[in-house]
């Protein structure tokens, strides 16, 4: 797993070598088995994740008692919710492994820590935020305007694996479609490809 981290640094930071393995050799790398709980809506989260391996999901629960899926995150996106901006601070979502997951493991400590050691590790992960605040804006705006048809046939193009990864009731959530729907529009777009 440190071989995929090493690559991801590589891509994002001109550190050297030792320092890269410096970095490595700090940061805390775990597993969770599939239905794991990261942490729940409602609770005050003080850990941040970086998927090496896995998919995870994002949902709250609604008014009527309804899961509504919101992202899913797998291999190199980070989850990291800390809602300074509430009084309570506690989460608005709930974080599950929708598979075998392995993880980096920080706290804002650690971060902190690791910051004050490596100073090109912030400028890093600012970047990485930057890009990744970018393209969720970019992909929320086209889900807005977009038809359900067209949310589907995007997330074809750009995240396919999600097909066969994810229970096919929560992809219809996160698309906000109904089982049925998503069912129908598979089939339709299956038969315009024949």
């Amino acid at each position: 797993m440190k071989d995929i981290l090493y690559k991801y640094m590589s891509r994002w930071t001109s550190l050297n070598e030792e320092d890269q393995q410096a970095i490595v050799d700090e940061i805390h790398i775990e597993e969770f088995k599939k239905g794991t709980v990261l942490f729940k809506q409602g609770d005050v989260p003080t850990t941040c994740y970086f998927i090496l391996k896995g998919c995870v999901r994002q949902y709250s629960i609604d008014e009527e008692g309804r899961e509504v899926t919101s992202n899913f995150f797998t291999e190199e996106q980070a989850i990291a919710v800390f809602n300074h901006h509430k009084p309570d601070k506690s989460s608005d979502y709930t974080f599950t492994c929708v598979e075998d997951s392995v993880m980096v493991v920080g706290d804002l400590d650690m971060e902190k820590d690791m910051y004050s050691k490596h100073p090109q590790l912030e400028s890093m992960t600012r970047r990485m935020i930057e890009e990744n605040f970018s393209q969720v804006q970019e992909e929320f705006a086209a889900f807005i305007a977009s038809s359900p048809e067209v949310r589907f046939k995007t997330l074809l193009l750009k995240r396919p694996s999600l097909i066969d990864r994810v229970p096919q009731h929560q992809l219809a959530s996160y698309l906000g479609l109904t089982p049925e729907s998503l069912s129908r529009i598979k089939k339709r777009i299956h038969q315009d490809l024949r």
